[in-house]
């Protein structure tokens, strides 16, 4: 069995950590904490659990407070967490099985990460980070905001089905741009990876030019995989729909179709398009194409699951109503109540439909 080191980075996370340490309790054999500047109870909580706690001055620069905690790690692997995650009990059972079960010459294994939920718990965002490191391979974090493992040309992966829950409660802040602001203005280099997320705070804020521009920038960069080719052009799309302007919105859509088979977003790009003009037949199609395309169940880049789940549900209902199909549209509001039942909109359709089924 191998040894793990957990790693955290933590700042004012007193309502947070200790729930984040309960739920892999007993699994890390130890646990590495590097607090960056906190003024509440954090290091007290952090104390409670391990000797390890490290202060580190922040520098406005994520990535090296991850490489400071993994720099204290002894043990033959390293677990990263921050501390409004968890590993809920089936989880931590799995992530437990793992220890004492790898591969010793697995360098590192891929983990689900749950980042966002609706108001029915429904997962929103996932996408796969790499959790579990060998610490001997010497992995090092880039990036001064969202950070992520810069990986060796050659190691060996393992993909887990292990899913680490986000229980993110804190109100969304201007932190990380400011961070990006700060460093454009001292003329710091920037990578492709802090183009990209450069681009993405500005987009969150609402700058969609700025974005636009960022978004440019970061594609014209070497090594852009297919995957992040295609995201990106979805959240230029997205962009361009709030800045008012369709046909650019419409072009990205087409562009994306030159890069990979149609994916769900951007089948129900297709499917409003159609829908806009009243061409429900043409609409139809993109939207059941959204729920039937095969996505990549190992992608290191945001899933965004309304696109295949509850909205073409939705849009179908609506696209079936209008041709006056009334049964196939009463089962697409069904399939909606089943992500989200108190929807009070897709309650009163069913209601209508049901009304017109007895009135046939």
């Amino acid at each position: 069995m191998v040894t793990i080191s957990l790693c955290m980075i933590v700042k004012n996370e007193e309502q947070t950590l200790d729930r984040c340490l309960q739920s892999v309790a007993g699994i890390p054999d130890e646990i590495i904490i590097v607090d960056t500047g906190s003024t509440d109870r954090t290091k007290e909580i952090a104390r409670k659990w391990t000797k390890h706690v490290y202060d580190f001055e922040w520098i406005d620069d994520f990535s090296a407070a991850r490489n400071e905690s993994f720099r204290h790690a002894m043990m033959d692997y390293i677990l990263w967490l921050d501390a409004d995650d968890v590993l809920l009990p089936e989880n931590r059972q799995k992530l437990l099985a793992l220890k004492q079960s790898v591969n010793p010459e697995v360098d590192a294994v891929s983990m689900v990460y749950h980042v966002l939920f609706d108001d029915n718990h429904n997962v929103i965002t996932s996408t796969r980070r790499y959790r579990l490191v060998k610490r001997g391979k010497n992995f090092k974090w880039h990036g001064i905001v969202h950070e992520d493992l810069h990986l060796p040309p050659s190691f060996q992966s393992e993909e887990s089905d292990i899913v680490v829950t986000h229980k993110k409660r804190k109100a969304a802040s201007d932190r990380n741009l400011k961070i990006y602001e700060r460093a454009k203005k001292q003329g710091k280099t920037w990578n492709a990876h802090d183009l990209f997320h450069y681009a993405r705070e500005l987009q969150v804020h609402k700058r969609y030019q700025d974005a636009l521009l960022m978004y440019e920038k970061f594609l014209e960069t070497d090594s852009v995989s297919t995957a992040h080719r295609v995201f990106v052009l979805h959240n230029m799309a997205c962009c361009y729909y709030e800045l008012g302007e369709p046909e650019k919105e419409h072009e990205l859509t087409l562009k994306s179709l030159s890069y990979d088979i149609p994916q769900p977003m951007f089948c129900c790009r297709l499917g409003e398009h159609f829908m806009k003009k009243h061409q429900y037949q043409q609409a139809i199609f993109w939207y059941q194409l959204a729920l039937q395309v095969e996505t990549d169940s190992f992608s290191y880049v945001i899933d965004q699951h309304i696109y295949k789940t509850w909205l073409p549900h939705k849009q179908l209902g609506m696209c079936y109503y209008q041709i006056e199909d009334y049964e196939r549209s009463y089962v697409h509001n069904r399939c909606v109540l089943e992500y989200l039942p108190n929807d009070e909109d897709m309650l009163q359709n069913i209601t209508v439909l049901e009304q017109l089924h007895h009135c046939q």
